[in-house]
């Protein structure tokens, strides 16, 4: 198991449910300081209950001033921090591109590479202060596939691999490593909810749909939550101390994305 060598300040968002949650534990077990965000009221009750001693904030991460809100309430607590971990994201609509709601498509991007971005601007002076600071952001194995019926989340998540790799280039003198993990697709609610739209969409039963899916990827299984906590953690240990500017994939070898049994 990675050991992180000292106490990390450690912000992640969506953190208070899913994949997100995970992540926050494994980082609880390594006694780093926790700071997170979510825009789900009710997850933060149930987090607040279950880990009381963690920072949590409300805050949607597609506005802004929510977003800067959320880190000048850290900044009343450290100086620094050491790990971001943009885990904060949709899937937005699913259906061919020409007969997507405008509004669905803007809110996708808004929230998966606007939010970000605003995560990221006010998160890397913190990261700056930091010896050894590392930002993780969640992409996905639709990041290196067309995506057929799911072209906003496609084209968000390909967009993260280019600010990965950009961030990467910028931020190096300052020992700043910036990599993507690129998970398939893992277990949970968000993928159950993901697999009962393209059924709709095309007219297939749940099972046929999450047949498809888990016929995509050479392991022939989905991701556990587990699996992309773990690589959070040895990204943002000094046993990866040289790795950057990379696209991770975690997916079991996806071999395509194809919406055809």
């Amino acid at each position: 198991m990675v050991e992180l060598k000292k106490m990390m300040n450690v912000v992640i968002t969506a953190a208070a449910a899913g994949i997100g949650k995970k992540i926050a534990e494994a980082f609880l077990h390594q006694k780093a300081r926790l700071f997170i965000c979510d825009i789900s009221e009710a997850a933060m009750q149930d987090f607040r209950g279950e880990f009381p001693e963690i920072f949590v904030q409300k805050t949607d991460v597609s506005n802004y001033l929510e977003v800067k809100s959320f880190f000048d309430s850290i900044k009343q607590e450290v100086d620094q921090i050491d790990v971001l971990i943009n885990c904060a994201g949709i899937a937005g609509p699913t259906g061919k591109l020409e007969e997507l709601e405008v509004e669905a498509w803007e809110r996708c991007i808004q929230v998966n590479i606007n939010g970000m971005f605003y995560c990221l601007k006010e998160g890397i002076p913190l990261l700056k202060q930091s010896e050894s600071a590392s930002i993780i952001n969640l992409a996905s194995s639709a990041s290196f596939f067309g995506f057929p019926f799911r072209s906003p989340y496609a084209s968000a998540k390909w967009a993260i691999i280019g600010m990965t790799k950009t961030l990467a280039m910028e931020l190096g003198k300052e020992g700043i490593r910036v990599n993507a993990i690129c998970p398939g697709s893992v277990n949970g609610e968000r993928i159950e909810r993901v697999i009962a739209a393209d059924a709709k969409e095309q007219g297939k039963s749940i099972e046929e749909i999450r047949e498809l899916y888990v016929r995509q990827t050479s392991l022939k299984r989905f991701v556990d939550p587990e699996d992309v906590a773990n690589l959070c953690l040895y990204l943002s240990s000094q046993q990866a101390r040289y790795i950057s500017g990379q696209a991770i994939g975690l997916d079991g070898h996806t071999e395509g994305l194809s919406t055809e049994i």
